[in-house]
Parts: C-alpha cells; structure tokens; sequence
C-alpha cells in the first residue's frame, strides 16, 4: 500500500474544496483533492447551481412567449446543460492541474490504513479500482458537501415522487406538480415550474414560505406564485404518498385532506456527506443536525481539521462555500484571516422574479438599533423597468434610526441578484445614506432604484433636520 505526505488535504471538490485547495496551493503548499465523484464540482455544478438556472432560464423565457410546454421533454428544457457542465469539469480539472494539484480519485475516510500515531490527520483513501493508500496531512479541509434528505414516510422513488437531484431527471414535465417544502430549494422549484406552466401546489408546515425572509419579499414571492396559477398550503404536514399506478401521485397530509398530482417533488432539507468519512473516532464532533461541528475559524474539534461548506450547515449557498473554503484554507495555514464577512455576504433567491438580501433587514435592524429608516423603490417607478418589462419589484434599502448609515437592502424583483452587489460593495466601505443620493446612476438603469431609495430616506429624516436648517438635507430634498 502507498503512503503519501502532503501539506493539506481537501476532501470534495465543489465550490468550498475548490477555493480551499487553490488558496492553499497559491501559499506555496503540497495539496491534493479527494474526490469520490467520477465529475468534478459536486452538486453545485451537476445536480444544483447551474443545471437549475438553465432551467430556470427556460421558465424566463415561457413567461415572455407563452408557447405551451406541457409534456415538452426535460432534456429539451436543458439544452446545453451537457455542454456547459462538461466544459466547467474541463475548466476545473485544468486548474488543479495548472496550480499542481494532486487529484485524488476515490473515498476518504478518517479510518487508519497505516500504522501512525496521529490518526486524525491521515486519511484513507479507497481508489476506484479497490487499491488503498494512505495520505498523512497536518491539515484537513472537510468539504463532502450535502444530499437531499429524504423522509422515509414519504417514498422518493425517483420515478413519482422525486427529490431535488432527481426532479432535472424526469422525461417530461409534468402537467402538476405538488412541491413539499417551504426553503430555498423548494421556492425556486416552484416558482420555476410554475412558470413554466405547470399546475403547481407547494405545502409546509410553516405559515408562510421563505420564512427567514422579510415579510414583505415572502409576501412578493407569494403574489409571484399565484400570478402564475400556483398555491401555497400552510400549517401542513405531509403523512405519505402513494402512486396510483397509472399517471397520479396521491399525498396525504395529518389534517386529513389529500392532494393528487402528476408528481411530487420533496425538498425539505439536506443532509451532510459525511457517512463513510468515520469521524467519531478521531474525535470530529457533529452537530444535533449532522453537520460538522466547527468554531468561527471553520476548525473542527480536532485540530487541523477544518470543514467548510454545506457540510457544516446553512445557509448552503455556493458563494458563502467559496469564501469559507479560502477562509478556512487561510486560519490552518497561518495566513491573515479577513474581517469575518458574514454581515455582508449576499443571499440570492433564484425563484421568478428573484430575491436578494445583504446586511440587515427592517426587523433586524430595528431590534439591533432600537429603531430604522426604511427606504423604498418600486420597480414599476423605474424608466429602466418600465422599458424592459420589468415593473413587479421592491427595493427596500435599510438605514440607522438617523437615516445615516445605510445597514443593509432587501431586494423582490428580476435584476435582484445583480443589483445587491452595490450595497454590498457599499457596506463594505461603509457608505452612508447620502453617497447613494449623491452619485449618479446611468439611465435608464435598475441601479436608479437606489437612488430612488436613498432620497425616501432623506425626505423622511429631513422633518427633524430641517428645524435646525440643515442645508445639506434642504438640498437633498429640494
């Protein structure tokens, strides 16, 4: 049996092991990436992120053209899903090797296949071929990632009733669609099916979906829905399902009702990849939820032992993976560790139209300040959005209780996922309320939408400041 010695290990290749296995190479270390999967990537590039927005790309384009797709193939609805993922595995598999990378093709587990006394830090590694060789590392970066979870009562077949891998693997689309679910995942498939014509009925447990999110996006997310001929079931818990044998799915819920559909899509959450890992004995703790336990340096309870990724929990975003994987990279070699980010990092709904949050929203502002400024800009009062169609949105730009500091923005709207990165930008260079009504926009742009903002919230402090004749407000308000 081989045995090899490296100066960190990264186990899984997605968004979170990539980012850690180049910045650790960029510092001048020996890295390999263990990689299970014959595609690099993960389920961000093959069964998440990018064959999902093709999808969704689709759905855009039946809301303009309003061409009946009832039955139209899948795979006609991801045309050149094929091409791009195999150009991006071809890209990334390019870029471990130009940065000399170590590819490491099988499963890692904490299991000891040589005899060395510091266990934690060597791995494994189970080849497709059956050979075992061991790989010794004083730091390693767990980044498995995550699969749907799928309750037993609920019977994923993949045929009938389908999870969120399996739903880009149906043969048609089907005419209903009942989704269980009210998170991210679920929202989006929703949104994107009905779109796309389908009869869609999305239920859960909660009162609203999306519930992390203000009130006011939910709410939008929900017109969106029903504008497109979908419903949402609330205070509902899903007890079984049940096919027919000829063309429906019968679901039954706890409060006796039922529902009959084409096929069910389960999108209740996901869980860790960390089965076969064998972390127990080494001494990884997990969580209540099954994911990696970490501290706010991404270290496991083992030192040296870093997890990164959706295997240590929400918000499982492909942009937050990246940055923990560089950042986890980062803290086990040593290197200067940037301000933790986390106030500023965005959040992108993919659902039609799309959200987009970063920093704080209106309750979390008025809980942490004790009060808020809320700036409102709606699409349809946009040249740009009026133009391009794009007349259904929101942008709620969030100030201090003095309408100074500029906290955070909370976006409805097609556009969103694009528009938060000014705000973002902005608060990470601490822009206050004034540089957003000061600096001019293009026009017609989306961007006006801050504008717009900006100046509500100087037109509602104004009243206090103009008592004491502020010019700077008189100005801004004229």
């Amino acid at each position: 049996m081989s045995q090899l010695s490296l100066d960190v290990v990264v186990i899984g290749s997605g968004p979170a092991g990539q980012q850690a296995a180049i910045h650790a190479t960029k510092a001048g270390k020996r890295v390999a990436v263990v990689e299970r999967e014959r595609h690099l990537g993960g389920a961000c590039v093959h069964t998440g992120t990018i064959p999902s927005k093709l999808l969704r790309q689709h759905a855009l384009r039946q809301r303009v053209s309003r061409v009946d797709l009832s039955g139209a193939p899948i795979r006609y609805l991801l045309d050149g899903a094929g091409e791009t993922i195999a150009a991006h595995d071809a890209y990334m598999a390019a870029q471990l090797e130009r940065n000399g990378i170590t590819l490491l093709r099988g499963r890692a587990s904490f299991a000891a296949c040589a005899a060395v006394v510091d266990a934690p830090h060597e791995l494994c590694i189970m080849h497709t071929d059956g050979s075992r060789q061991s790989v010794l590392a004083p730091r390693i970066i767990i980044a498995s990632g995550s699969r749907p979870w799928q309750p037993g009562h609920l019977r994923v077949d993949h045929e009938h009733v389908l999870d969120s891998d399996s739903i880009l693997s149906l043969a048609y689309l089907p005419r209903s669609l009942l989704v269980i679910g009210g998170g991210i995942i679920a929202s989006e498939y929703a949104a994107m099916f009905a779109a796309l014509g389908c009869k869609v009925t999305q239920a859960d447990q909660l009162d609203q979906p999306l519930s992390f999110l203000d009130p006011e996006l939910t709410a939008f997310y929900l017109d969106e829905l029903r504008r497109n001929g979908g419903e949402y079931l609330p205070h509902v818990r899903a007890t079984g399902t049940r096919f027919d044998g000829v063309s429906q799915v019968r679901t039954d819920f706890a409060d006796g009702r039922s529902v009959e559909t084409d096929k069910v899509l389960v999108a209740t959450g996901r869980r860790a990849n960390v089965d076969g890992l064998n972390l127990a004995p080494v001494g990884i703790s997990l969580t209540e939820q099954g994911y990696v336990r970490v501290d706010e340096n991404l270290m496991s309870t083992v030192r040296g032992v870093y997890a990164a990724g959706d295997v240590i929990g929400p918000p499982s975003l492909a942009s937050v993976s990246m940055e923990q994987g560089s950042r986890a990279a980062s803290h086990a070699l040593g290197l200067l560790v940037a301000s933790d980010p986390v106030s500023r990092l965005p959040s992108g709904v993919y659902t039609i139209p799309e959200i987009a949050t970063v920093g704080l929203d209106e309750h979390g502002a008025r809980r942490h300040f004790g009060g808020a400024i809320v700036g409102r800009a709606h699409f349809a009062d946009i040249t740009c959005g009026r133009i391009d169609g794009n007349h259904r949105g929101l942008l709620k730009l969030i100030a201090d209780p003095a309408g100074r500091r500029v906290v955070g923005v909370q976006i409805a709207g097609e556009g969103a996922t694009e528009l938060v990165h000014i705000c973002q930008l902005g608060l990470a260079a601490d822009l206050e309320v004034d540089a957003y009504v000061d600096n001019v926009f293009n026009f017609p742009t989306m961007a006006e939408a801050y504008h717009i903002a900006a100046r509500d919230i100087v037109r509602q402090r104004a009243p206090a400041h103009a008592a004491g004749n502020d010019p700077e407000v008189l100005a801004a308000t004229a």
